[in-house]
């Protein structure tokens, strides 16, 4: 069976913990940030798990869990 290869923008996005969770980053948070709050800025510097129902086209995306 031939190497997969991985998707670099999945790569860039997506990042797996040891336990096998896929988190991911919010978006929103490159620009327009003057006028949100200190508490909406702070909560896009946080990971949180992918949804279970995109699960298994990023798993696709990210073969070896790069």
């Amino acid at each position: 069976m031939p190497k997969l290869k991985t998707h670099k923008g999945a790569k860039t996005r997506f990042h797996i913990t040891g336990s096998g969770k896929i988190m991911r980053t919010k978006g929103m948070k490159s620009h327009l940030r003057r006028n949100k709050s200190r508490r909406v800025k702070m909560q896009f510097d946080e990971t949180i798990p992918l949804h279970p129902s995109d699960k298994k086209r990023i798993k696709r995306l990210i073969p070896y869990g790069v």
